[in-house]
Order: structure tokens, then sequence, then C-alpha cells
């Protein structure tokens, strides 16, 4: 899990809270239903209308699951186990790779294309074609959950105008003014909530793990090409060292 992502969405509630406390603890003028139908109607409605209804239906929990899951294996830990596959496959042959456990399934799989006989073309090409369809994914569920961010604000402010606009309409009577008042505020405060402390930090989580996905697959493809062609261990981490900071390459010589 991506603790990061726990602790921010956690603690932007704590932070609401917190304030909704320091208030008077009163939870409920906080929450009016025609602010929650402006934002979050409004929203969807919008969203509906930029994308298909299939992008969106898994583009949000694949975009909630990548914002809380981390890579399984680091850039660092892929290239260990790739030099001692190579190592392996070197000593013992390509059908020793078979008994091998590797955590990583995209390893996994170029290892059992390997194993199998297929030639290096044919392994970097569906490996490629599998890595652009992930990073195709991810890029539609960042654009979703950003399209989302953006439309909160806009209708909180939709909101805040049609209760400025009622709330002009009804200057002849004091008692109705500050719940209009009310409810055009937190139509604003609703939009600022969804857009800026969900959406938005979503969206450029999502962002980060497109890097860090298309990295890590390289990486492996890569490594499983140099494997398939019978290159040495050592030529294959030194290869693969290329995709490295120089603080990871710095643990390596450390480890080595």
């Amino acid at each position: 899990m991506d603790i990061a992502t726990i602790l921010g969405l956690v603690g932007a509630i704590g932070v609401i809270v917190t304030l909704i406390m320091i208030d008077g603890g009163n939870f409920a003028q906080y929450f009016d239903k025609h602010a929650v139908i402006i934002i979050f109607g409004g929203s969807a409605v919008a969203t509906m209308a930029r994308f298909p209804l299939g992008v969106i239906g898994h583009s949000l929990p694949m975009g909630f699951k990548a914002a809380l899951a981390m890579p399984k294996s680091s850039p660092r830990q892929l290239v260990e186990e790739i030099a001692s596959i190579a190592d392996v496959a070197r000593k013992q042959g390509p059908n020793a790779l078979e008994k091998l456990d590797v955590s990583d399934p995209t390893l996994a799989q170029g290892i059992r294309y390997i194993a199998d006989g297929y030639d290096a073309d044919f392994i970097r090409q569906t490996m490629e074609t599998d890595k652009d369809n992930v990073y195709a994914q991810l890029d539609e569920a960042q654009k979703v959950y950003r399209s989302i961010g953006d439309c909160a604000p806009a209708f909180g402010m939709v909101g805040t105008i049609l209760g400025m606009v009622n709330m002009f309409a009804n200057m002849t009577d004091p008692s109705k003014l500050g719940p209009i008042m009310a409810m055009a505020l937190l139509a604003t405060l609703y939009g600022a909530v969804v857009s800026n402390f969900v959406c938005l930090p979503i969206a450029d989580k999502c962002h980060l793990k497109m890097a860090e996905e298309d990295l890590n697959r390289s990486i492996i493809i890569d490594g499983v090409i140099q494997i398939r062609n019978q290159k040495s261990p050592q030529v294959v981490k030194e290869m693969l060292l290329a995709y490295l900071t120089p603080h990871d390459r710095h643990h390596l010589a450390e480890a080595a």
C-alpha cells in the first residue's frame, strides 16, 4: 500500500473535521443537499459528456487502486533479480527458468516466454504491447479524475451563483437569506474539497504511477531480451544500471 496516499486522504479528512470541531462541532450546518446535488451530480454528468461510460466505469476503480498501490518491485530490485536470473540461464540453460519463483508478474511472463523458446522479436513486441495497454489505461484513469477535479470547483461556483440569485430574489424575507447564503458557500466548499483533496491528488498519483510502470516494464523488457540473447549476467546488469538513479547505483555498488 502507498502510505503517502492514505496519509494524505486521511489527513485531509482530519483537517476538515478538526476545523469544524474548533468552530463548535456542529457538523449538520456543513451539510446541504442542494450543494451535494450540484457538485456531485454536475461533476458526474459533465464527466459523462467528456468520456464514454465504459472508460469511466473502469477508470474510477483503477485510478483509485493505482493511487493506493505500490509497485511490486523497485527498479533496483528488478535489476538485481534480472541479473540473478541471467546467471541461472547462463549456467543451467533456459529450461531451468521454469523452476524459478519470480514475484513480479510481468517479469514472470517474460521468463516464461524464454523458457518456452519464443524468439526475441515476439517477446519484445508482445511485452511492449502489454506495456502500452497498461499505460493507456492509467492515462485514461488520470484524465477522468482530473476532469472531475476540474469540474467540481466550476460547479461549486455555479451553485454559489444560483444561491446568490435565489438570495436576491428573496430579499424581502430576511429569514431565508441565511440558509440560502449557506447553501451558496457550501457549494463552493464541496467543490474545493472534492477537487483539491481527492480528485486532483489521485490524478497526479496516477501520473506518477504511469512513469513508475513505464520504467519498471522497460527494465524488464530489456532484461528479458538480453537473457533471451544469452548475454552474460554482468553485461545484463551493466546495461540495466543505466535505468537507475545515481543513488540506486551507489547502493548496488556497495552491496556488490
